[in-house]
């Protein structure tokens, strides 16, 4: 690595940190964070043992869990670490919603924005990921994203168990008059088994909890693990199977009043003016106001009504000086941003851009993607009351500690004065890391006079007004050796900043302009074998809005860098499976994964014609992940029949929700990369409904056959990791299928249709 990449790097991180390195530079201890008694505070004769987790008289144990179920299963993952090392008896086990505390801040989270290799173990690394750490645990960054939620939980957690065992079994030999080492826990009970005396945890609890916790429990080797690794039922699978789970959209409260909103259409757009005159026709409407300087909301007494009411408002809109902008202008930018952008290189390895510039036989493409909207089940939706200077928030969130001070600042209350409860989420994907619907929704309860109310988005306004993933281009330009190998490795990645965006909404005072890994993340960690590799990025700026969506820069330079592989394959005349296996000597966990998933795919072996296979491979989050996708044509577009993907990501809590978000995970990426799409027109999101941004329905889903590579390895994330490799996987099925080379997304019969077509090894000479 130059001197001048160390340099840039340091420079970046401390620009990244923002302060951080100031609140110390090591991680928070495990130990710090195992909390007071009175943090997860209990109720009735519920008894509380540290900060994670409540027993009550009848021996149920009540794990807090600081992160919001979406359906990733996060509730039953948490609660399998405290349970495994209690020894508790699952059936008796449940989850509940931990309140806001410092000792649930996601230490793991703020690690995505590192601009470290995975493997990178140096000093700079060591400090900026531990400043990090700290950072998050100062901050009390209680937040559920980045694949982040076991990763963080994997020590404290299972320390919280641990803990409390201990203290339930020195509690049994207190009263037994033994010693604590002659006892043994299965299942929820303590024994003796020289004087044949039991106990329940429910027994025993209230003793235990007058003992001072311990300093030094050692937390089980994975031989001893009776849970984690097992398939165990999901805790949040019975209310969802019987109606009595509660979603956000589903909060009910007394007296609840009930909203619609409609936003200015345009990008950056204000009221001008609104007529209301013509709602008097329409019965149960108690209030029409604007609210914050693009949106008009009818507050009602249902949401029919409100929505009634609302299509009879007449507004004008200042459509502002974005009126004109277009999905072309967009694409125009992104490309002159090569020229005029902020750019700044998170690799760079030997001369690649003199190996590459004297080379006689070079590779180059450009790669396109377009802006994508979250389009979760649930639409966005928020219930507030603001009364006696109190204020109380129903919100499926995935970021409660940031929502709960957003509703704080709006109402103008000290935060302590905000209560917070987080339903269950109906799909977040990132869009729930957002909390204009927290502010919305405190805006319009400060004008219904100490009455709740309830805001439900329409589906046009939450396709409409999403925080997008970001448009991007991706340029690349390779130098292949005498053997067809890539000598020489350049790619320029020009996208909006994720990053930047979500900081100017969030925190602006700390919005600096330094470059954000996560515009270029799965694009600099290549795992291949590269003597000389430049990896750039280039920040480009829209009116569009851009935030976090499921996989974040993976979800497209994945894309990008996986199709360019295959390129260089073919110009090559090598098997993309093959020429990447020779690459990976280096990272056996990523060969070991790419060779699994090509031999339970049957690669090699023939296919009915009409049929190809196409493979990807990609490392993000703490796993790694290889996905093979076998096609066809049907109407000049791909019907995908049969994905086989493998992941490793390292020591596994429940196989089972691993199966289930590898699924999940390429669903959402299947649904993009042949369907998704927003388009700019005049300013404002064509799409509107599922009717224009439709998803993989039942009748086209293919067979997904997951496996899983065993590891002792730290957990590593799976809620995204299945995403990225998915696009690529396709991508590369038709190019074997037709010759085509699809180098923008979706992959639809047009695009396919206008795809350039490389019949014979591509290689420019000079060039």
């Amino acid at each position: 690595m130059s001197a001048d990449l160390n340099r840039r790097r340091f420079l970046i991180t401390g620009s990244v940190l923002s302060g951080g390195l100031l609140v110390g530079c090591s991680a928070p201890a495990p130990m710090k964070r195992l909390g007071d008694r009175e943090v997860f505070r209990p109720t009735g004769e519920q008894v509380a043992l540290n900060g994670w987790v409540k027993i009550t008289p009848a021996g149920q144990v009540i794990v807090a869990s600081p992160r919001s179920e979406m359906g990733q299963g996060v509730y039953t993952a948490l609660a399998t670490l405290v349970a495994d090392e209690m020894d508790a008896d699952w059936a008796s086990v449940s989850v509940e919603q931990a309140p806001i505390a410092k000792i649930y801040a996601n230490t793991v989270l703020l690690l995505n924005v590192a601009p470290f290799l995975p493997d990178d173990d140096g000093m700079p690394a060591r400090l900026a990921r531990a400043s990090l750490q700290r950072m998050g645990y100062e901050m009390s960054l209680q937040a559920t994203g980045g694949s982040s939620s076991v990763r963080d939980a994997w020590e404290p957690m299972r320390l919280a168990g641990a803990t409390a065992r201990a203290m339930l079994v020195q509690a049994a030999a207190g009263q037994w008059g033994v010693p604590a080492s002659e006892c043994s826990v299965a299942s929820g009970v303590v024994s003796h088994s020289a004087s044949g005396r039991k106990a329940g945890f429910g027994e025993l609890a209230k003793a235990a909890a007058l003992l001072t916790p311990p300093q030094d429990v050692v937390l089980k080797s994975p031989e001893n693990f009776r849970l984690i690794g097992k398939q165990v039922p999901r805790t949040d699978i019975p209310d969802k199977t019987n109606g009595r789970a509660v979603f956000g959209i589903d909060v009910r409260v007394p007296d609840m009043l009930y909203a619609a909103i409609r936003h200015c259409p345009v990008f950056g757009g204000t009221v001008k003016s609104y007529d209301a005159t013509a709602v008097g026709t329409v019965p149960g409407v108690k209030h029409i106001f604007q609210i914050g300087k693009n949106a008009v909301v009818v507050v009602a007494t249902n949401t029919w009504r409100a929505r009634m009411a609302m299509d009879k408002v007449a507004i004008q809109w200042n459509e502002g000086l974005d009126a004109d902008l277009s999905s072309a202008v967009v694409s125009a930018q992104l490309r002159r941003d090569f020229e005029l952008g902020f750019s700044a290189s998170f690799r760079d390895v030997g001369n690649a851009e003199k190996v590459v510039e004297q080379s006689d036989r070079k590779v180059v493409a450009e790669y396109e993607v377009p802006f994508l909207a979250h389009a979760a089940m649930e639409p966005i939706n928020c219930v507030a009351q603001v009364k006696a200077g109190k204020v109380t928030v129903w919100n499926s969130t995935q970021v409660p500690s940031f929502a709960r001070q957003k509703a704080a600042k709006v109402a103008g209350v000290d935060v302590e004065n905000v209560t917070l409860h987080v339903p269950y989420l109906g799909g977040g994907f990132g869009r729930r890391l957002e909390f204009d619907m927290v502010e919305e929704a405190v805006a319009i309860a400060m004008n219904t006079f100490g009455v709740p109310v309830k805001l439900t988005w329409s589906r046009e306004e939450d396709m409409q007004h999403d925080m997008y993933r970001p448009a991007a281009v991706s340029r690349f330009s390779a130098a292949l050796d005498a053997k067809g190998q890539p000598h020489g490795w350049i790619n320029r990645v020009s996208a909006p900043s994720v990053g930047l965006a979500s900081m100017e909404r969030l925190m602006p005072a700390l919005a600096v302009s330094v470059p954000d890994k996560n515009l270029i993340e799965g694009a600099f960690e290549l795992p291949y074998n590269i003597p000389h590799l430049l990896v750039s990025q280039v920040r480009s700026k829209t009116p569009v809005p851009v935030g976090f969506w499921r996989s974040v820069g993976h979800s497209y330079n994945a894309f990008f860098t996986e199709c360019f592989m295959d390129e260089l394959a073919h110009a090559a005349g090598k098997d993309p499976y093959e020429y990447r296996r020779k690459l990976l000597t280096a990272h056996p966990r990523h060969k070991a994964v790419l060779e699994l998933a090509a031999s339970k795919a049957d690669w090699g072996v023939a296919l009915p014609k009409g049929r190809a296979r196409g493979i990807a491979l990609h490392e993000s989050f703490g796993s790694i992940c290889a996905q093979v996708a076998e096609i066809s044509l049907i109407d000049g577009a791909p019907r995908v029949h049969r994905v086989v993907c493998v992941i490793d990501c390292g020591t596994v809590v429940n196989p089972d929700t691993v199966v289930a978000q590898m699924q999940s995970a390429i669903v959402f990426g299947l649904s993009a990369a042949l369907l998704g799409e927003i388009t700019i027109k005049s300013g404002r999101a064509e799409q509107s409904n599922f009717t224009n941004y439709d998803v993989i329905k039942m009748a086209t889903m293919p067979v997904v056959e997951t496996h899983i590579i065993p590891s002792t390895e730290l957990p590593g994330g799976v809620g995204e990791p299945g995403t990225p490799p998915i696009a690529p996987a396709v991508a590369n099925a038709v190019f074997a299928l037709t010759k085509k080379r699809v180098r923008k997304l979706p992959l639809t019969a047009k695009n396919i249709e206008q795809a350039e077509t490389l019949s014979a090894p591509k290689a420019k000479r000079g060039a």
